[in-house]
């Protein structure tokens, strides 16, 4: 069970990792008889201005980001706000399925970790490519929305998709580490 539960972690917080609106709407519509009752910071505010909030944020999210001064926009916010919402994810997780792990903290943490580390190689891409392609942003909201499905009803393969995306962004950075010291290595132009 708490490995099930880690997992489970692992992916909400890959889904922070993509999108911040979205991810928190979807759980709580999900978990539609407690709505965010279970999210630390958003169970203060009334359900009705979190739902309106979360709502206009997440179709932003989802059509602004097909355009290329919508990406840049979201890119900014988005990376500040990630590892914010990666912990908010991991602890809502932890209390929804009823996990004792005694520093909850420590969940937050990494799942705030691991929602920054995703969205800087997101950043990266973006600015390498001058913009991310239409299909690459539709397979990521798509994705987005299938890890918090998966946290709540199959973590297991959540999680390892996490791990999968974790693993990607390592190769990503070793990619940009190689193309940057070829770079460096050729001759200017004059």
């Amino acid at each position: 069970m708490l490995v099930a539960g880690l997992l489970a972690v692992l992916s909400a917080s890959a889904a922070a990792g993509m999108r911040i609106a979205l991810p928190l709407l979807i759980l709580g519509l999900l978990r539609s008889d407690e709505l965010w009752s279970n999210v630390p910071v958003l169970s203060n505010f009334d359900p009705k201005v979190v739902l309106t909030v979360l709502t206009s944020w997440s179709l932003f999210e989802l059509f602004g980001s097909k355009s290329l001064l919508g990406q840049r926009t979201l890119q900014a916010i988005e990376l500040v706000f990630s590892p914010f919402v990666g912990a908010l994810m991991g602890i809502t997780v932890v209390n929804i399925t009823r996990l004792e792990i005694p520093p909850i903290w420590l969940i937050g943490l990494v799942g705030g970790l691991l929602a920054l580390v995703l969205k800087l190689v997101q950043v990266g891409w973006f600015f390498r490519l001058r913009g991310l392609p239409i299909w690459m942003v539709c397979l990521e909201d798509v994705l987005c929305i299938c890890l918090v499905f998966f946290a709540l009803k199959a973590p297991e393969q959540g999680g390892l998709i996490a791990i999968f995306l974790l693993w990607l962004a390592v190769r990503s950075s070793q990619e940009w580490r190689r193309w940057y010291l070829e770079k460096k290595k050729l001759p200017i132009d004059r």
